[in-house]
């Protein structure tokens, strides 16, 4: 039994320092996967690209930079009106800034299903639940 919670904002992808465009991205949140958001952007010409990287990184990415490796999440200037967040591959980098009241509006509703810190308890509970409904039957009469 998963629930989920999705939204679609837009996203300014960097081009250069004097170019940028805008793209759809869906937000997206399982708590199948509850440590994790799903960021899907829809480019122009291509074919949707899938970013999975941890809620928890996203949060701490509006408040404070925030990240290793592949996905830095960092607030831009002060009253946290956009966030930057940086996607790193082997083909090159994505600088993207997005208004911050949609994604915390996203957070907001994920804490909501599955409250910060509680991810671990409600994946257990979901496998359980899911193996629970996967021998229950109904009982045959005799």
């Amino acid at each position: 039994m998963h629930s989920t919670v999705r939204a679609r904002t837009t996203m300014h992808l960097a081009v250069s320092n004097e170019l940028s465009f805008r793209t759809a991205v869906d937000l997206d949140y399982d708590t199948g996967d509850p440590f994790a958001v799903r960021f899907t952007f829809h480019l122009p010409g291509d074919d949707p690209v899938t970013w999975v990287f941890a809620r928890d990184l996203l949060a701490a990415g509006t408040r404070r930079p925030a990240g290793e490796g592949d996905v830095h999440v960092r607030p831009v200037g002060d009253g946290l009106a956009e966030v930057c967040l940086v996607l790193r591959s082997p083909g090159g980098d994505a600088l993207l800034r997005a208004a911050a009241p949609p994604l915390l509006a996203f957070l907001a509703r994920t804490d909501r299903l599955v409250p910060f810190g509680r991810e671990r308890f409600t994946a257990d509970l979901d496998r359980k639940l899911a193996a629970i409904l996967s021998t229950a039957g109904p009982e045959s009469a005799s």
